[in-house]
């Protein structure tokens, strides 16, 4: 084989374009066991000649790329299957120093891909995307939101909640719906949204890998920076989770989690649970700013929701906000609850909401009774065409969202501060402790989960006593929001009345 220090000009000659069934070849001077080969119809590659780890007995032929015109503008190193000389050169130096080593190349190669397929396939979203399916939510959930789906194709106007209230409602799919009460975390929606908002956001397509200390700490921080403290120590804690849940599957190329060396306290600080009520000025200051019963006619004319909401001004804020908090004092539901309620849901006759178990915190169907006020906030809000939804910007077809704005404007109107919305509950649960009510009954009005031997064995729905709580309840609310002159509502009377002079 003839040798010679290879250059483009002499690859590109039509000189090195061998008769017809032959193929020339020649040894670069310039770099040991590699080659040039050129066919008849004018095809020009590099090779090299080595013995390989993997059969070192006899010397073997590889190919190193096709041949690309490095004095071509942009023709630089190597691209799919061409390369130029120069980087010929470095990759088969590179190879015979592998073979030096014991190292086939070919196999170092594949390894390689194969890191970096894995390095794509290992970005923080795609790894959140599989903890929360695995994980956070469970695989029955996850099975039930694939049947939901299904479900969805076959009617496109199928909400998705609509969908996964159906699915979990069908009789035959009861035992997953019960698998999917065990399995994952307890606040499955809280870490899919605190996971996506804080940290997939931030971090979507970096790989797992390279996520440090320092930046998993100024995550925390800008949460702890916009006076959220207590939501601060959940996602401290669901992303440890998350790194430690990585590391434990081996699947993901994480070794050490950067969270192992941070302090949750030092970080952010002790965590102190909320422990903040309205007193009742500030009680009657939200239910009036939140505005009284509105006209269903008034409502239902979508020039309504066009108007300025209240600024300061004293007017109250209106649909479908103004409803929703009243929504909220009233019944001591949750605010996602709330806020996500269909009209399907509620029993006007039976005087019921029975939220369904895929929006429950708990996984359990929950059934609320509708004390008078309640119903007669519901019976006096619009209904429109375009979808179910009883709280809506969107004439039913989608929830309320930007429950921060509509804060904002109720505390200006209100004049009340420094509380949250969860404050509500806690406010109402508060009351409940001045009911002659017994306290499972109270803690059942709000969903909250049974302890010990209650949860195995007490299977009593009390819904006539919850419709008791709540009905004593709406009595002490409509004292607070419109007192009588010596401050004494009759019970028998305030149970056939409602609020909805109370504005």
């Amino acid at each position: 084989m003839a040798k010679i220090r290879l250059t483009d000009r002499f690859i590109a000659s039509p000189k090195r374009v061998p008769p017809k069934g032959k193929r020339g070849k020649v040894a670069d001077s310039h770099t040991p066991g590699m080659y040039l080969v050129v066919t008849d119809t004018g095809h020009r590659s590099f090779a090299v000649i080595a013995r390989y780890p993997l059969n070192p007995k006899h010397p073997v032929p590889r190919t190193l790329g096709e041949w690309r015109d490095s004095r071509v503008p942009g023709a630089k190193g190597e691209s799919g299957r061409t390369i130029t000389l120069e980087a010929a050169r470095a990759k088969a130096s590179e190879w015979l120093a592998l073979i030096e080593r014991g190292i086939d190349p070919k196999i170092e190669e594949d390894r390689q891909r194969a890191a970096t397929l894995r390095k794509q396939a290992n970005n923080f979203g795609a790894v959140a995307a599989e903890f929360i399916d695995r994980h956070v939510k469970g695989p029955a959930l996850v099975e039930l939101e694939r049947l939901a789906a299904e479900k969805r194709k076959e009617q496109p106007d199928l909400s998705a909640s609509d969908a996964l209230a159906q699915v979990r409602g069908d009789a035959k799919n009861r035992a997953l719906v019960q698998q999917s009460a065990a399995q994952g975390l307890a606040k499955k929606a809280d870490a899919e949204h605190t996971i996506k908002t804080e940290f997939v956001q931030r971090w979507g397509i970096r790989p797992i890998t390279e996520i440090y200390p320092e930046e998993c700490s100024a995550a925390i921080r800008a949460i702890v920076k916009r006076g959220s403290p207590y939501q601060a120590h959940n996602a401290f804690g669901y992303l440890r989770q998350f790194f430690n849940w990585a590391i434990g599957t081996g699947e993901f190329g994480l070794d050490a989690s950067p969270m192992r060396n941070l302090s949750p306290v030092k970080l952010i600080g002790d965590r102190v649970a909320r422990e903040h009520t309205l007193n009742d000025a500030d009680l009657r200051a939200v239910w009036r700013a939140a505005g009284g019963l509105m006209d269903a006619g008034a409502v239902a004319d979508r020039r309504r929701r066009d108007r300025p909401k209240g600024d300061g001004d004293g007017e109250p804020i209106g649909y479908p906000y103004g409803p929703l908090f009243r929504m909220l004092m009233l019944t001591g539901q949750r605010e996602r609850e709330v806020a996500d309620m269909v009209w399907s849901e509620v029993d006007f006759d039976q005087a019921i909401w029975t939220i369904p178990s895929a929006r429950m915190k708990g996984g359990a169907t929950h059934v609320v009774p509708l004390a008078p006020d309640a119903l007669a906030l519901l019976r006096s809000l619009p209904r429109f065409t375009a979808g179910d939804h009883v709280f809506t910007t969107t004439d039913g077809e989608k929830p309320v969202n930007g429950f921060s704005k509509a804060k904002v404007r109720i505390d200006k109107v209100s004049g009340v501060t420094g509380w949250k919305i969860h404050d509500l509950r806690r406010t109402v649960r508060t009351h409940f402790s001045a009911l002659p009510i017994q306290d499972v009954v109270r803690e059942a009005v709000i969903a909250h989960a049974q302890k010990a031997l209650h949860k195995v064995y007490d299977r009593h729905t009390y819904l006539a006593e919850k419709r008791e709580c709540l009905t004593l309840w709406e009595v002490r609310l409509r004292g607070i929001v419109k007192p009588a002159p010596d401050n004494v509502v009759p019970l028998h009377a305030a149970r056939e009345t409602t609020m909805a002079e109370a504005v």
